[in-house]
């Protein structure tokens, strides 16, 4: 059976309520045998860590994503190092920056993503990076703070900003917005990309593809129809995107199993 990768999903978002065990079940039945779940902020560590440990098909990352730093503070940090050091993620995310929320603060979504890269380089762990409105900014910093690489989730930027990532080491995450038949520059980018420097995610339960009925909440389980339209953007079969995109995952969080424990 063909196998898939879902290199970033929020199984614990409030959108799936209690129904964690029917999303992997639906997932592992699609084909999708590994989840990556990534947490936002201290306060969800332990959701991740637990949801991670209940099902074997997912692997955690610890982050505190931008858009909660306004309410981080340093003991934010210290926790996220004690899980680091306590509790063997495959990454640390969801972090960067998003300059396209109001009122962002931009400062504080500086400290606290070098401080996280700093955090990276220590325990020389890949990271999960949240670019939205601010990839410059962000691959300033990490030609500062070099990391060992990890994944630009959600990529939107320019073919020139996508070489860049590729320069530093990490792969670029594709999801339910290629799907989108007006996304004509993402297509352009999917289309003709290295092949080695994608990966696919769904964001789940965000970011839903262009075949999901309006409403409901993006999943796991939709990924392999995600990588048709991969496929067909870059004239290849769904099996070959396959192994290709797992091969890739697998080389941007080495600590992630290639299949379930």
């Amino acid at each position: 059976m063909t196998e898939f990768i879902d290199t970033h999903c929020h199984l614990d978002a409030a959108e799936f309520g209690d129904t964690q065990a029917d999303v992997v079940r639906d997932a592992e039945a699609a084909g999708v045998n590994r989840i990556v779940v990534p947490s936002v902020a201290r306060s969800n560590f332990e959701t991740v860590r637990t949801l991670c440990q209940q099902y074997p098909g997912c692997a955690p990352a610890y982050g505190i994503h931008p858009m909660y730093t306004d309410d981080a503070t340093p003991d934010d940090l210290a926790t996220l190092r004690d899980y680091l050091k306590q509790h063997s993620p495959v990454a640390i995310g969801e972090i960067g920056l998003d300059f396209f929320i109001p009122h962002y603060n931009q400062a504080c979504q500086e400290h606290f993503f070098v401080e996280q890269l700093k955090l990276a380089r220590e325990f020389d762990l890949p990271v999960l990076l949240h670019i939205r409105r601010a990839q410059d900014t962000i691959l300033k910093h990490l030609r500062q703070v070099r990391v060992r690489g990890g994944i630009a989730h959600a990529f939107n930027g320019s073919r020139q900003q996508a070489d860049e990532f590729i320069k530093l080491g990490f792969k670029l995450g594709f999801g339910g917005a290629m799907t989108y038949p007006r996304a004509t520059r993402l297509r352009e980018l999917s289309a003709t990309l290295p092949l080695d420097s994608i990966v696919l995610e769904t964001d789940a339960p965000d970011i839903p593809p262009d075949f999901l009925e309006r409403g409901l909440p993006n999943e796991p389980k939709h990924l392999p129809r995600i990588a048709q339209t991969l496929a067909e953007l870059r004239s290849m079969s769904v099996e070959e995107i396959a192994k290709s995109t797992t091969a890739n995952a697998l080389a941007a969080m080495p600590a992630l199993s290639p299949s379930p424990l």
